[in-house]
C-alpha cells in the first residue's frame, strides 16, 4: 500500500496511524486565496495527502508576490494563481486531486463553490470576502479555518465547528462584529515580512489536519495571535454570540469599472492612475501616471480636476483597494 512508503512518518504518530491517513485521503478541502497564506497551506496539505484540494482565486501572479508566495516563480508572472498553484501541488503529490476555481467568491457563487467541501480555509486579504466566507460557512454548517497577516504579526482561528452538544463554536463575526475595512491597511500599504505568511499558512494547514483526523485541541473559540519579532504568541478566548444569527449572504458592493474601449474613446474625460509598483509600470503600462498603492494616500490629489479618476493594476484588486482608500 502506497500509504506506508509515502506517509510512514505521520502514520507513526500516536493516534494517527492508518485510520488518520484514510481520513486525510477522503477529505475535500477548499482554499480561498492562493497568496501568502494559501501557498504554504496548500503545499503542506498536499504533502500530507489530502485527497482533494480546491483553490479559488481570480488573481494573477505579479513580481511583488514572489517574496511571500513560494509556489510561484518569475516565469509565472502574469499567469493565473489558482491554475499555477494547483499545477504545482499536483506535481508535488500526483496521488491527490486538485480543482481550480479561477473566480472571485461572491454572494452569487459562494454556496455552490463551498458546498462540496468538508472544510474551508480563508486565506484572503480583505474583510468583505472574510465576512462572506464566514456567513456562507455558517449557513452551510461548515468549519472555517481563518488566517490573517500584517507586518510582523499573524492570527489563526478555527470557526463554526460543530461541538459534541450540537452547538456551534464562535464564527468570524464573534471576533470582529463590525470592521471599517477602509481604515485597515493591507500588506501592500503596511508591509509584511514573508516568513510570517509561511508560519501562519502552516498553522492553518496544521489546524486543518487536526480537524480532519480528530486529533488534538483545535483553535475553536480561540484566536491565536503570533508575533514574529518577539517569537511569542497569545491565545484569546472568544465567546460565541448566539444573538447574531446569519441567515443570508450580503452582496459585496461592486467597484465601478470602465472598459478599455471606453477608456480610449473618452480618454479626455478620465485621469488615469496606475497603482502598481514603479517596476511594473516601467515594464508595461497603458498610460497615465504611476502612484503605487502604498503611496496613494499621501501623494495622490486630482487638484480639483473635474475629470473622473480611473485606477488600474494587473488584476483589478489593487485598483479596487485604491477606490476604497480614496
Amino acid at each position: 500500500m502506497p500509504y506506508y512508503s509515502k506517509y510512514s512518518c505521520q502514520m507513526a504518530l500516536p493516534g494517527f496511524g492508518l485510520q488518520g491517513q484514510e481520513l486525510i485521503a477522503q477529505a475535500k478541502v477548499l482554499i480561498v486565496g492562493a497568496g501568502g497564506l494559501g501557498c504554504p497551506a496548500a503545499q503542506y496539505l498536499a504533502a500530507t495527502g489530502v485527497g482533494t484540494i480546491a483553490i479559488a482565486d481570480n488573481d494573477t501572479v505579479s513580481n511583488s508576490n514572489l517574496h511571500r508566495q513560494p509556489l510561484y516563480t518569475p516565469e509565472d508572472i502574469g499567469s493565473k494563481k489558482a491554475v499555477v498553484a494547483c499545477r504545482q501541488i499536483q506535481s508535488q503529490n500526483p496521488d491527490i486531486e486538485t480543482v481550480v476555481f479561477d473566480l472571485m467568491i461572491t454572494a452569487e457563487n459562494a454556496m455552490e463553490v463551498l458546498g462540496g467541501y468538508d472544510i474551508v480555509l480563508d486565506c484572503t486579504d480583505n474583510f468583505e470576502t472574510k465576512y462572506l466566507l464566514n456567513d456562507a460557512c455558517v449557513i452551510l454548517g461548515k468549519p472555517l479555518v481563518s488566517g490573517a497577516i500584517y507586518q510582523y504579526e499573524g492570527q489563526v482561528a478555527v470557526l463554526n465547528v460543530l461541538r459534541a452538544d450540537s452547538t456551534k463554536s464562535a464564527n468570524y463575526r464573534d471576533i470582529y462584529p463590525d470592521v471599517d475595512a477602509s481604515k485597515v491597511p493591507n500588506c501592500v500599504q503596511g508591509g509584511v515580512i514573508p516568513s510570517i505568511a509561511g508560519i501562519i499558512g502552516c498553522m492553518m494547514a496544521n489546524e486543518t489536519i487536526k480537524y480532519l483526523t480528530k486529533a488534538g485541541d483545535i483553535l475553536t473559540d480561540k484566536l491565536l495571535v503570533f508575533n514574529a519579532l518577539t517569537m511569542r504568541s497569545i491565545t484569546v478566548e472568544i465567546t460565541p454570540q448566539h444573538n447574531r444569527p446569519v441567515a443570508t449572504l450580503t452582496q459585496m458592493v461592486a467597484t465601478p469599472t470602465v472598459t478599455l474601449e471606453e477608456l480610449h474613446n473618452r480618454n479626455k474625460e478620465y485621469e488615469l492612475i496606475d497603482v502598481r509598483t514603479a517596476e511594473e509600470h516601467n515594464e508595461y503600462n497603458i498610460g497615465g501616471v504611476n502612484v503605487p498603492l502604498n503611496e496613494l494616500a499621501g501623494k495622490f490629489s486630482n487638484n480639483g480636476s473635474r475629470k473622473a479618476v480611473v485606477f488600474y493594476c494587473a488584476s483589478g484588486r489593487g485598483s479596487a483597494e485604491a477606490v476604497k482608500l480614496m
